[in-house]
């Protein structure tokens, strides 16, 4: 990407071949840029746009109707924002990503998306011939962070370490099943839910059932955040 390019941690990889296309939802309020995203994207063997919408309120009825795998969205639209629309998106379409592309380099902007269960925070400024393998990577159960946008996030992390590191910040970790924690550290790499099951020996049912028993017990709405919780809490090591 140019100006900005992805973190190697998190830089996008081209899935194994699909067994059939994606089917991808794009979501802003102009309809020129929207339909420039939807253009590129269907130009791809392995990729149908099968819907658009141009608020937040549209993108969640057309999602529920639609059940589409990755939803382009951006943050900042009328009526509904893309953060508010989120949650309500995969209350209608659980299994359904979303990724935020945007102008918007807020911090808070950030944060929000992802505790609203964006699996991706992209800015506008990205080469659009980069968006397929964006829309592959974040379908194979990866995310994606614009790097500028990456080093805010680590920003935020190692001040939340400090505060965690005096007695006040300390917070009683949950308890988490010995299965559970081994799930938490693979997912927190960027492994997707197949990649866990093979390297588990279990099957990519279960580990959606362990990820969904991580998000309860953590109290976070997303796999990044999750990640996220596992970095501050020396899951990894």
């Amino acid at each position: 990407m140019s100006p900005h390019s992805f973190p190697a941690e998190l830089q996008p990889v081209d899935a194994s071949p699909p067994t059939r296309a994606l089917r991808i939802m794009v979501v802003d309020d102009h309809a020129l840029f929207r339909r420039g995203l939807a253009s590129v994207l269907d130009d791809e063997d392995d990729i149908d746009v099968v819907g658009e919408a141009g608020d937040g309120n549209e993108a969640v009825r057309v999602a529920g109707e639609l059940q589409p795998d990755v939803i382009i969205m951006d943050v900042m639209m009328p009526h509904t924002t893309g953060i508010e629309a989120g949650p309500r998106i995969r209350a209608v379409a659980p299994e359904t990503k979303f990724v935020m592309l945007t102008m918007s380099e807020s911090e808070s902007d950030l944060f929000e998306a992802l505790k609203a269960g964006a699996t991706g925070y992209l800015l506008k400024e990205m080469a659009v011939t980069d968006l397929p393998r964006v829309v592959r990577t974040i379908a194979a159960g990866r995310s994606c962070l614009d790097s500028s946008m990456a080093t805010k996030l680590i920003g935020e992390f190692a001040e939340l370490a400090k505060q965690d590191a005096s007695p006040r910040g300390r917070k009683t970790l949950p308890q988490l099943t010995p299965r559970e924690t081994e799930v938490l550290k693979l997912l927190a790499r960027s492994m997707n839910n197949r990649e866990i099951g093979e390297r588990l020996f279990i099957t990519e049912n279960t580990v959606k059932n362990h990820v969904r028993n991580i998000l309860e017990k953590l109290q976070v709405h997303s796999r990044t955040e999750a990640a996220i919780y596992a970095v501050r809490a020396e899951y990894l090591s």
